[in-house]
């Protein structure tokens, strides 16, 4: 193997470790031990990505937040040298770019399309319904047979009937799209897997826009259907934004629950002071502290340097990559105090799990809330809770660009 410096660092090629990191066998919420070890001692550094291209990797929290609010990054996946996650991931984009992959003015013309569906007013008013969803799971799990996957009975339906709720799409169809949404977080899909099921949910996203058109109703899919109807938006961009909506919808909060649940379980202390406290406060301070602590978007927010930047003593020249690592950053300890501790007390309501600046997620509103009413709810109906296997025999997603858990047996 080479070795020559990579561009811009004094560090060997055969030095430059390959980035996503593998996780820590002894702890499952932790960032790999790897990337600690670059937040201390070199928290701007090169990585290796899959395609065999360097971008600079960003682990201190300070770096992340400054540059994700940074005018002179971009998130255009087309720009040369974005570094993509996967073959997979690079393919979905070509077929499909929505206003998370594209930089302003674009990125602000096609947010505000769907910004008021996921406004804290908007979202607030779907917590009576949000509630009857989880009481309504939880009644239907409780009269089953034990032991159940919380991941199938309970983690996945609640945020896919929510999703489907507010786009307006038939929760009849949640295997078609959940299937092919795994396919495209899974960094081990072909490109080949990408093409089809980037296709697949394009064409049931366009059909759903078609019955909009026909018939409106209150509804995301339907807003978007209007501007489709007023020339603001072609069919395709319609069916591109209603696909990212579907499946970031449910995927992330899906596994916020399961995994969630997991770390408050093998934390009993910290699950002991939410399942006792009635105060909204502190179910809001637990849902901010396991959004910190687990991060479960571990491939990092994917940029591209506009102009050349300096930041934490390194210059980052226009046109090179750079992912920045929110993961580990919602584990430093400059920005967290004993970060690898879970405390539902902390409210670090300033992590971030949700990125930061013009791209911080859309859907944070909906994610906080449908996670306040899970985390208040669940374990106070079922006060007994407990895993039903042991814990080196649950399934974890070491190969999805989101963490979580396959499967989560549980009973009670």
């Amino acid at each position: 193997m080479s070795t020559n410096s990579a561009p811009g660092t004094d560090m060997p090629s055969a030095q430059v470790p390959d980035y996503p990191m593998p996780r820590a066998a002894r702890c499952p919420f932790d960032p790999p031990p790897a990337l600690h070890t670059l937040q201390d001692r070199a928290p701007i550094s090169r990585v290796r990505l899959w395609d065999g291209s360097s971008p600079w990797l960003v682990t201190r929290y300070e770096d992340v937040r400054a540059l994700l609010a940074d005018p002179r990054i971009g998130s255009d996946s087309d720009l040369p040298h974005y570094p993509h996650l996967s073959p997979a991931q690079k393919e979905r984009r070509r077929q499909s770019r929505t206003f998370i992959n594209m930089d302003d003015p674009e990125h602000a013309r096609l947010r505000r399309m769907v910004t008021a569906a996921f406004s804290i007013r908007q979202v607030e008013a779907l917590r009576p319904a949000i509630q009857k969803i989880v009481d309504g799971l939880i009644d239907t799990m409780l009269a089953g047979p034990e032991p159940v996957d919380l991941v199938e009975a309970f983690a996945l339906p609640v945020p896919s009937l929510v999703i489907c709720e507010l786009l307006g799409v038939p929760y009849a169809d949640h295997g078609f799209f959940q299937a092919n949404s795994k396919i495209l977080i899974r960094r081990t899909s072909t490109v080949e897997q990408a093409r089809v099921a980037t296709q697949q949910l394009l064409e049931y996203l366009d059909r759903q826009i078609g019955v909009k058109l026909a018939h409106p109703a209150d509804d995301v899919l339907s807003t978007l259907a209007a501007r489709v109807r007023a020339g603001e938006l072609s069919r395709h961009e319609a069916a591109s934004m209603g696909m990212l909506l579907l499946t970031a919808g449910h995927e992330t909060t899906a596994n916020m629950i399961a995994l969630g649940t997991l770390a408050l379980l093998q934390n009993p202390d910290q699950l002991d002071r939410l399942r006792e406290s009635d105060d909204p406060k502190t179910v809001a301070s637990a849902v901010e502290e396991l959004l910190r602590y687990l991060s479960i978007v571990h491939s990092g927010r994917r940029r591209v340097a506009l102009e050349d930047i300096e930041v934490g003593g390194v210059t980052i020249r226009a046109g090179e990559g750079v992912v920045l690592a929110n993961d580990v950053a919602n584990r430093d300890p400059d920005a967290f105090p004993a970060p690898d501790r879970l405390d539902i007390d902390r409210n670090p309501r300033h992590h971030v799990a949700f990125g930061f600046g013009v791209h911080q997620c859309l859907g944070q509103p909906l994610a906080r809330v449908e996670l306040q009413v899970v985390y208040s709810t669940l374990y106070r109906r079922v006060p007994t809770l407990k895993l039903a296997v042991d814990l080196d025999e649950i399934p974890f997603k070491h190969d999805g660009s989101v963490y979580g858990v396959y499967e989560l047996p549980v009973t009670w």
